[in-house]
């Protein structure tokens, strides 16, 4: 592909910086690589050290090979790797800073090609060519911040699916949510030699969602930057403030990892490192468990959970060590403990910084019965503030909006709707459904419109229904050769073909044209056998397939074309093999996105659960299945809770909760109301409810379902029953300059009397984008209650550079303006006694001059906030 033209921190001895041995395998790499060769014991994967490698190069490769995931070595050739090491190896040469990189950092941080699961790619070549002329004679601080305006250059934030986009992905489409973007950025930083690494939070601890960010190394120490958020200097972002509430910030740094951080677990080739006291201040909190006879728990799992998205989210996981004790360093907050010996498990609320010492009994046993409260509170806000002069903001301001510009430029060149309609009707197809598919194909539109045009005519509109089965991610960076490969499929005659069959989109892995490979491996009657009974299919893949679970850290999968050669791989790869295979041979196939079970479907279109416990019989059994059913009582304004806001329902196996994955647009009505079909076994439903503050009302109960037998209970939500406050005020006779007319206008003749909300926004920014986002979500809410809302931009600048075309739609009460001398700003951060400028602000006010509501910085649920205060009102 080409490219569009146009301290936190551990310090490192002054000796280690200016380390210039540049051992890159050490003893233990060598031992570790030997290893690895031997348990993996597959000569082809390791070809490529048959080649006349120079020194550097074979230890280079040998890092790679000893730590890397097991899908990496078996679907990469050991050309691809040895080209990004070649890479990799010129930057550190050419670099000015190459030579003073300490062996350790650049080993971990700049020699690894994988960051997050992302489809690897051949970035760093291309990159480099990009980049280094341009950070040419710069410090590594410098380079670390030109780097990042590069990046702003090529992609903006959108959220999407957990799906990571390539670096070059990324730069096609021009967009990427948080863990696309700090994977592109990291990217970047290593391809010129400067260690790198993707910082993430699992969950925050006082608002739903997560999200990452990047440290670079310059110098001996650490910083953070907001990946393609540019800043003027380092350690700064929007997410200051948030991180300073957060209760854990992690990393994974590539191998055997030495580093000061605090190890929190050491996966197959990765170090999972605790960097937590970068950000916010920290405590340790000691866990100890014990049995039903009160005897110390050995070997017991602990858990130290978040109530995030409606569950108890785990953030970090620990073993209790012979006297049943584990240990945490985390940010001063509440935490959920869970802890498990795989059948039996108990919980209960820690709160880090005041207790050292939590005990907790497994006295919960698989049929227990009953119900949990818990007040959680989240940490409080205590970041630092950062320097910034008013001609370092504006210099930065003043290139942002240039990047925003060279980006337009390219993104003009995708397609509009009235431009994929146009394509429709001249290849006979669906106007409307073409333009969908085409705009989000972004800058691999190419791409898909030569697909659609090339097909013959007949098979144009099978052609845009296999489009429209891939997911919008998809469509924007699916290469041709499995578009076509998968339109080979033949027809079958049931409704569950285009997404059960035609579909190559499983899971969330990497796409890969293995229909072809299992039409040309399969015989044909062998794959009539099997479509005449699936459970052959089943029987086969249990035999044949053995699992190995090392070495598959996170959520990268191994394709179903490596798994078929290899016969070796883990649980989560077998399953995607085994519905690949099945849809290759004409089965409907799915791994089930509710309960994460793999399934094949017969021809009246029932779903049977795929067994691989190696009985042939058992995948022709259908699981025992009770029903759950619950009531629901009309709580404040909540009249119908929804999923993932309100409430979840998680499955308990082997003494762990496992999310049940309903649609994200599904509520209590829909699921639950008429009673939900279950396997049976013991179920905790979470709901809860979020406060201003980021605080929660917690319950959690639990149910036991047994087959052919109903459950009926009731869904509750706890409720604040604490009265709106006035908690300052706000001149409503403000003027501020009306986008849509040019016109001074006051907020009072906009809104009329009575309540109404101003939202002080940075345009193009994540907090925001949320915000805007969660209104929109609520829009008739705010379309019922009729009153005015105020978004206001700093200046003109910043107004200029807002693209509402990434957002939804929002509520018709809404007005732009822009916060004339940045009056309406000063007045509020200055009688609420705001201790950041932090944007987004907003306030519920009054024209008597109350406020009653106020939010700033990052929040997810604002809209519902907002919506909740609004009904406490009485308006």
């Amino acid at each position: 592909m080409k490219l569009r033209h146009i301290a936190i921190a551990a310090i490192i001895s002054a000796a280690a910086c200016g380390a210039t041995a540049q051992n890159i395998a050490t003893p233990k790499v060598k031992a570790d690589f030997k290893e690895r060769q031997e348990k993996v014991a597959n000569p082809a994967y390791f070809t490529v050290f048959d080649r006349n490698l120079t020194p550097q190069q074979r230890e280079a490769l040998e890092f790679l090979y000893a730590y890397m995931p097991l899908p990496d070595i078996a679907d990469y050739s050991g050309d691809f790797f040895l080209t990004n090491v070649d890479a990799t190896l010129r930057a550190r040469k050419e670099m000015p800073w190459g030579k003073n990189i300490p062996d350790r950092e650049w080993r971990h941080f700049v020699l690894p090609l994988r960051i997050n699961n992302e489809a690897l790619d051949n970035h760093r070549p291309e990159f480099y060519a990009e980049l280094k002329d341009r950070v040419k004679g710069l410090s590594m601080k410098d380079a670390i911040l030109e780097v990042n305006h590069w990046c702003h250059e090529k992609a903006t934030y959108e959220p999407s699916d957990s799906r990571t986009h390539s670096p070059l992905a990324t730069v096609s489409s021009a967009i990427g949510r948080c863990g696309e973007e700090s994977t592109f950025t990291v990217g970047a930083l290593r391809a010129v030699g400067i260690p790198a690494r993707q910082i993430y939070t699992p969950r925050w601890a006082h608002t739903d969602d997560n999200h990452a960010w990047v440290e670079a190394w310059a110098d001996g120490q650490w910083y953070f930057l907001g990946a393609c958020e540019p800043e003027p200097v380092l350690n700064l972002g929007w997410f200051n403030a948030p991180a300073s509430r957060g209760m854990m910030m992690n990393t994974y740094a590539f191998g055997a990892y030495d580093g000061p951080e605090e190890v929190l677990a050491t996966p197959d080739g990765y170090t999972n490192i605790n960097v937590t006291t970068n950000y916010a201040p920290v405590d340790t909190i000691t866990v100890n468990v014990t049995d039903r006879q009160g005897r110390p728990a050995a070997g017991t799992e602990v858990s130290f959970r978040l109530y995030n998205y409606g569950e108890f989210y785990p953030i970090a996981t620990k073993t209790t060590d012979q006297h049943g004790r584990a240990s945490l360093s985390a940010g001063i907050g509440d935490v959920v403990v869970w802890a498990t010996d795989g059948k039996n498990f108990g919980m209960t609320k820690g709160s880090v910084g005041r207790d050292r010492n939590v005990a907790v009994t497994l006295d919960l046993t698989p049929s227990y019965t009953g119900v949990k409260e818990m007040d959680i509170i989240p940490p409080v806000a205590s970041n630092k503030p950062v320097e910034v002069t008013p001609a370092q903001a504006a210099e930065n301001d003043r290139r942002k909006v240039y990047e925003d510009s060279l980006r337009g430029a390219y993104t003009a060149t995708f397609f509009t709707r009235e431009r994929g309609e146009d394509l429709g009707r001249r290849l006979g197809l669906d106007p409307a459904r073409v333009a969908a598919v085409m705009i989000d194909a972004r800058g691999n539109h190419k791409t898909i419109e030569q697909f659609l045009s090339g097909v013959p005519e007949a098979d144009r509109e099978r052609a845009l229904t296999l489009v429209e089965s891939l997911s919008v991610k998809d469509r924007s960076d699916v290469p041709a050769v499995i578009l076509a490969d998968h339109l080979t499929a033949p027809v079958y005659d049931t409704p569950l073909y285009a997404e059960y069959i035609l579909s190559p989109r499983i899971d969330n892995e990497a796409l890969t044209p293995f229909r072809s490979y299992f039409s040309a491996t399969v015989g044909k009657d062998e794959a009539a056998r099997m479509r005449a009974n699936p459970a052959e299919l089943v029987a086969q893949t249990a035999r044949d397939i053995t699992i190995l679970p090392d070495w598959y850290p996170g959520n990268i999968r191994m394709s179903p074309e490596a798994v078929d050669r290899s016969k070796a791989t883990n649980a989560a790869s077998r399953d995607i093999y085994f519905v690949a295979k099945a849809r290759s041979l004409g089965i409907p196939a799915r791994i089930d996105p509710v309960t994460g079970k793999t399934q094949w479907a017969d021809a009246k279109g029932n779903w049977t659960d795929a067994s691989f416990g190696g009985d042939s019989s058992a995948s022709a059994k259908p699981a025992s299945q009770g029903t759950l059913k619950l009531a629901f009582t009309k709580t404040g304004r909540i009249d119908d809770p929804k999923y993932y806001t309100q409430f979840t329902l998680s499955k308990i196996a082997d003494g762990r909760p496992q999310l049940l994955g309903f649609p994200e647009d599904a509520t209590w009505s829909s699921i639950l109301r008429d009673g939900q079909k279950l396997d049976e076994g013991q179920y905790m439903l979470v709901s809860g409810q979020r406060m201003a503050d980021g605080g929660v009302l917690s319950r959690a109960q639990f149910f036991d379902i047994r087959p052919e037998s109903t459950v009926s209970d009731t869904l509750v939500m706890r409720q604040d029953n604490k009265g709106v406050q006035v908690i300052g005020n706000f001149n409503s006779e403000n003027t501020y300059t009306d986008l849509a007319s040019g016109a001074e206008k006051s907020v009072l003749s906009t809104t009329g009397r009575g309540y109404y909300v101003i939202g002080l926004l940075t345009p193009n920014h994540e907090p925001t984008n949320h915000a805007l986002r969660d209104i929109a979500a609520v829009a008739p809410e705010f379309e019922k209650w009729g009153r005015g809302m105020i978004l206001l931009f700093k200046d003109r600048q910043d107004a200029g550079r807002f693209d509402s075309s990434l957002l939804p739609e929002l509520p018709s009460t809404v007005s732009y303006g822009i916060d004339t001398d940045g009056k309406i700003a000063a007045e509020i951060i200055g009688n609420l006694k705001l201790s950041t400028t932090e944007r987004p602000v907003f306030i519920i006010a009054d024209t008597f001059n109350r406020i009653v509501f106020v939010s700033q910085g990052y929040t997810i649920g604002l809209g519902d906030q907002i919506v909740d205060t609004i009904h406490h009102l009485g308006e």
